[in-house]
């Protein structure tokens, strides 16, 4: 029986209202992915779901290494504020406040 289909660090989907744009992040569903490429809405588009980025981040936060990184879908960035966002990895970083961009570990994982 063959059920092993490819490595699931990038994986197409399907581009939601108002598209994607490369290196932005999204939620898709309930899995924070990273768009690879630019593609307009219900275009398909590889996304990286596991491995490290650099992305947009809330300023006004620092960061300690290993701490619960989330997407905050409106601005798109990444955040330690757990409120109303949702969770995709951690700091694989520290990041000083101020600072515009963070370096973050996705898991991978839907909530």
């Amino acid at each position: 029986m063959k059920t092993y289909a490819h490595d699931a660090e990038v994986v197409e989907l399907t581009a939601p209202s108002g598209g994607v744009v490369s290196g932005s992040a999204y939620l898709i569903g309930s899995l924070v992915v990273v768009a690879l490429v630019t593609a307009a809405e219900a275009a398909k588009f590889n996304a990286l779901v596991t491995g490290v980025v650099t992305g947009a981040k809330t300023s006004a936060q620092a960061w300690t290494e290993g701490e619960k990184v989330y997407l905050d879908v409106s601005p798109r960035e990444f955040t330690t504020t757990s409120s109303g966002n949702t969770l995709c990895g951690v700091a694989a970083v520290a990041a000083a406040n101020p600072s515009a961009t963070g370096t973050v570990r996705l898991d991978g994982v839907a909530r």
